[in-house]
Order: structure tokens, then C-alpha cells, then sequence
């Protein structure tokens, strides 16, 4: 397979060098085999698959959700804004110091500092597509949700193209992107959808040293979301690896200077807004009880649900969150390269390490989209209705989930 000069190649690791799985292979997908055609009709097919697929989950994610609004006497642009859409949507409309008074953290309760739990890269986003004639903050933060959506999906089609070896792994790891548990929030006023898109383009740069790609995707990304922490990490660490290495001459340099500066730049700034150097942590722990135990609460929320009785949505995240650790166990067996392991992992030590709101826990495992590589290997192997099967009936389940949780459900995620 070509790859980019001087790219980290990905082993292949366990894919499986049987005769049965060669046979296998050699099939491909039906898209891998759709593309048997004209150079023509395969640059079209790839130029446009990403997004078809993910617009087309995502619409059947809101059909679904209309369906569950209408059943609960519920709007679903309500519900398209709900929880901490409604503080992005006020900062983004009057800024951190205009928020309504009403707003409160977990709770219940106000502090003048309050606003600023929440990163300002996607209220910023808002404003700028809220600048386009006849579109409201809603709308603005809905599209560019969309947007950042489909950007996500041609990162993913790329990684999946160059790990997997075909087409067919690539758009397999869009369709289950697009309809993990609560990816919903792809599709809402939240900064999920942001996030993973700056996350997956940095990874690539890294993966394909394109250093100046993954140092100012990293500096973005720490203007989005806290969880950038491990998107530094990763980016930090690669870029040591090759100034050790001696290779890519200073590029490496730029990525270290570039990965950290977004992120303290905004911690830096409430330290300063808050007259405490850690005042961004502190009042994320008194707003939201969220600061690092080591996945105490977690284990204690996990064995709760497991052995009392517990509401359908507990009941589900708890599977949920077990399904993704089991999933990490797979990357740790498939050689993927190492910068998405590891952020894979430092995604899910941040999540479940940490204590907080125990329903948010799998709407900020969406992040660590490489756990979901090994899946889409496996499926590209399998007979063609055994895959399209499987993806319809995770797509319908990723649909209700975050539907549910939206409607049925009546606290924060």
C-alpha cells in the first residue's frame, strides 16, 4: 500500500495471515468491490462516501429522536440544546460575563466563575456560523456541529484506509463513529463533535508526521475541551520520539510548542479571571464534583448497577462502559500505531478515572474512536450482510440511546 514518504507505517499486528482469511480478504466489501471500476467512478465514490454515510446516520439519529420527543411531549430542538448547549449557546451570545443568572452547575448552585467550566473554541465556532444571513445561534451551532461532524468522517475514512488496508475498513469506522452510544451529541449544540474532528486530524498528522497538522489541531483542540490533556500527551510524546530519533529535523519542535499552547492559554486565563493559578480545576470540582479519583465513583457506579436495581439508562451505561474496556483490551492485541492506542487509553483513564456525573461517562468515552478500529477490521471481513447487518442494528441502537437520554431521561448527560 503507498504511503506517505517518511510516515509511520502501521503494523498490521493480528490480522490474520491464515488461507481462509486471505480468501476472505481477497473478496473485500461491496465497497471494495464497488470500486472495481473506473478511476472515475472511484475518486467520486471516495470523495463522497464519508460524508453520505455519516449525514445519512446522523439523520436517522435525529429521526429517532424526533420520534422519542414526540412520544415524551417534548420539542426536539429543545432537546437539540439541552444541558450544557444552553451555557454554549449563552457564551457564544453573550459571552461569559452575560450568561443568564439562572444557570447553575450540578449543583444547583451560581458562583461568578461558573461560565468558565465550559472551553470557548466552540461558542467561538457558534459566533462564526451564526454570522451567515438568516441563521441563529441554534442553527449556527447545529451546522457547525454537522460540519465538524463530516470532518471527523473523512479523518476517520483516512485512518481506516491507511490501518485497515481498504476502503471498506475506512467507511466501516465511519458508520460506527456516527452511531456510537450517544452520538447524539454529533448533532446537538456540543462541543463532542469539535473536539473529535481536531482530535482525528492531529493524530493523522502525527501518524503521517505531518508535524505543523498535529501541533495546531492539539492547540485548537485545548481551546475546545479538558480532554485535550491526553491529545497533548500523545502529540508530545511522538514528537519527542522523533527529536530522539533525530528525524523531521525542528518540525518536531514546532509540534511541542504548538500541542500545549491553546490549553493554558485558557487555563492560564482563568487563573487570572479567578486569582487562583488552579482555579479552572477548582471550580470544576465544586461545581461539578469532577476531579481525578482513580476510578473510584466509576467502580462504585459499575457495581451498583450490576447488582441493584437500577433505571434502563444506568443499566445501558454501565454495559456500555464495559464493552469499551473490553475493546481496549483488543487494540492492546492489534498493533495498531502506538499515538492511538495511547490516546485511546488516556481518553478512557481521564473518563472513568475521574469522579463527576457518572451518566455523562459514555458521551466522553466518543473521543477514543480507535477503540472502534478493531471492530471495523473485523466486520470488513465478514461476509457483506453479516457487516451491513451489524452496523444497521448499532446504528438503530446508538439512535435510541442517545434519544433516550435526551427525552425519557430526565437528568444532565
Amino acid at each position: 500500500m503507498p504511503t506517505t514518504p517518511g510516515a509511520i507505517e502501521p503494523p498490521m499486528g493480528n490480522l490474520g495471515n491464515s488461507p481462509a482469511t486471505q480468501r476472505k480478504q481477497s473478496r473485500g466489501t461491496a465497497l471494495d468491490r464497488l470500486l472495481d471500476g473506473s478511476p472515475q467512478r472511484r475518486r467520486l465514490i471516495v470523495a463522497v462516501a464519508p460524508a453520505v454515510v455519516y449525514l445519512a446516520i446522523r439523520l436517522v439519529g435525529l429521526l429517532v429522536l424526533a420520534w422519542l420527543s414526540a412520544a415524551n411531549d417534548e420539542a426536539i430542538l429543545d432537546n437539540l440544546r439541552a444541558w450544557d448547549g444552553q451555557w454554549y449557546l449563552e457564551i457564544a451570545q453573550n459571552g461569559y460575563g452575560g450568561v443568564d443568572p439562572s444557570m447553575v452547575d450540578g449543583f444547583g448552585n451560581r458562583y461568578p466563575e461558573t461560565p468558565l467550566a465550559f472551553f470557548p473554541g466552540y461558542p467561538l465556532l457558534i459566533m462564526a456560523f451564526a454570522l451567515i444571513p438568516g441563521v441563529s445561534a441554534t442553527g449556527g451551532a447545529i451546522t457547525a456541529s454537522l460540519a465538524c461532524g463530516v470532518a471527523a468522517a473523512y479523518g476517520l475514512a483516512r485512518l481506516g484506509r491507511r490501518i485497515g488496508g481498504s476502503e471498506g475498513v475506512g467507511l466501516l469506522l465511519v458508520v460506527l463513529f456516527a452511531a456510537a452510544p450517544m452520538s447524539v451529541v454529533l448533532s446537538m449544540a456540543y462541543s463532542e463533535a469539535l473536539f473529535c474532528a481536531l482530535a482525528i486530524w492531529a493524530l493523522i498528522g502525527v501518524i503521517e508526521r505531518n508535524w505543523l497538522l498535529a501541533g495546531l489541531c492539539c492547540a485548537a483542540a485545548g481551546l475546545v475541551r479538558p480532554t485535550a490533556a491526553a491529545l497533548i500527551g500523545v502529540i508530545g510524546l511522538a514528537a519527542l520520539v522523533a527529536v530522539v530519533q533525530r528525524k523531521d529535523t525542528w518540525r518536531p519542535w514546532l509540534a511541542m510548542l504548538l500541542a500545549p499552547s491553546g490549553m493554558l492559554l485558557y487555563i492560564g486565563w482563568v487563573g487570572v479571571q479567578t486569582g487562583n493559578p488552579t482555579g479552572y480545576f477548582a471550580l470544576q470540582q465544586r461545581g461539578w464534583s469532577s476531579q481525578f479519583d482513580g476510578g473510584v465513583a466509576t467502580g462504585q457506579f459499575l457495581l451498583e448497577s450490576l447488582t441493584t436495581e437500577k433505571s434502563v439508562f444506568e443499566t445501558f451505561t454501565t454495559w456500555v462502559v464495559l464493552a469499551a474496556l473490553v475493546l481496549m483490551v483488543l487494540c492492546l492485541r492489534q498493533r495498531m500505531p502506538w499515538p492511538l492506542l495511547v490516546f485511546a487509553a488516556a481518553v478512557l483513564v481521564l473518563d472513568l478515572g475521574s469522579d463527576g456525573l457518572m451518566y455523562s461517562k459514555v458521551r466522553l468515552m466518543l473521543p477514543a474512536f480507535p477503540l472502534l478500529i478493531p471492530v471495523a477490521i473485523g466486520l470488513a471481513r465478514r461476509r457483506t450482510t453479516t457487516a451491513v447487518t451489524t452496523a444497521v442494528l448499532l446504528v438503530f441502537f446508538g439512535s435510541w440511546f442517545g434519544a433516550y437520554s435526551l427525552t425519557a431521561w430526565q437528568y444532565a448527560i
